[in-house]
C-alpha cells in the first residue's frame, strides 16, 4: 500500500548542500599562511561528515591529542564563520526537489550535527532558512544524532507523525537516526563518505548515488495527492 508522505527530513553537509567546496577553501588558505602546500578536494570531502576536527586532523597530517589540534580547529572555525556561503550550493536536483514538496504542500527540514553558529546564517545567505518548516542543530537538542531527538523534535513541532516521514543522510549515524525515530531512511550515496565506509552497509530503507534520483524514488513509494 503507497503511503501519505508527510514530510521530507535532510542531514546538511554532503545531503542537502554541498560544502566542502568551502571547507576546502578555508583549510587550504591557513595552509597557505602556514606556507604548507594545499591539499586535494578529495581528502576534504571524505571527512566533512566528521566535523571540524576531522578535517584539521586530515588537512595537517596530526591527531587530535596534538598541542596544534585545538588551535588549529578553533582558527578554522573562525574564518569559515566569515565565508560560510562563497561556494556552497545544493546538490543538483535538491531545487527541484524541494519546490515538488512546496508545491505539493508538504514540509521540508533540516535536521544536522553543524552547529546552529553556523547553520543558521548559511541557511539565511542561500535564502532557505524560511523555507525549512523545522532546523534542528545541536544546540537545540540535549543528544546528538544517531539519537533521535532532532527528528523527534521537529515532527512534534510540526504535528506529524514520524511513520510517515522521511530522513535522507550521508552517515551511518543518520541511518540510525531516522530508524530511531521511525521514519523511512535514504542513504545519500552521493554525498561525504570515507572511502573505507559504504552506504549499502548502513542498512537504510533505500539509497540513492545521485542527489537527483531523491525526488523519483519518493514519487514511486508515495502518493502526494
Amino acid at each position: 500500500m503507497i503511503r501519505q508522505l508527510e514530510a521530507v527530513f535532510f542531514d546538511l553537509d554532503g545531503t542537502l548542500l554541498d560544502t566542502a567546496p568551502d571547507f576546502h577553501r578555508v583549510v587550504n588558505l591557513m595552509r597557505q599562511q602556514d606556507q604548507l602546500a594545499p591539499v586535494t578536494m578529495e581528502l576534504m570531502r571524505e571527512q566533512v561528515s566528521n566535523g571540524a576536527g576531522a578535517m584539521v586532523c586530515a588537512a595537517y597530517g596530526i591527531a587530535m591529542d596534538d598541542p596544534r589540534y585545538e588551535p588549529l580547529r578553533l582558527r578554522m572555525l573562525d574564518i569559515y564563520s566569515d565565508q560560510l556561503a562563497v561556494d556552497t550550493r545544493l546538490y543538483p536536483g535538491i531545487e527541484g526537489l524541494l519546490g515538488w514538496l512546496e508545491s505539493k504542500q508538504r514540509p521540508w527540514g533540516i535536521a544536522t550535527n553543524k552547529p546552529a553558529r553556523f547553520t543558521l546564517p548559511l541557511l539565511q545567505q542561500l535564502q532557505l532558512d524560511k523555507r525549512s518548516a523545522a532546523t534542528i542543530c545541536p544546540d537545540h537538542v540535549r543528544n546528538r544524532k544517531p539519537d533521535p531527538e532532532s527528528l523527534l523534535i521537529a515532527t512534534e513541532a510540526l504535528k506529524l507523525n514520524p511513520e510517515n516521514c522521511v530522513y535522507v543522510g550521508d552517515h551511518l549515524r543518520d541511518i540510525e537516526c531516522g530508524k530511531r525515530a521511525g521514519m523511512t531512511t535514504i542513504a545519500a550515496g552521493y554525498g561525504y563518505i570515507d572511502r573505507s565506509d559504504c552506504a549499502e552497509d548502513w542498512g537504510a530503507d533505500h539509497i540513492v548515488h545521485q542527489s537527483g534520483d531523491i525526488q523519483p524514488l519518493l514519487q514511486s513509494l508515495y502518493t502526494l495527492s
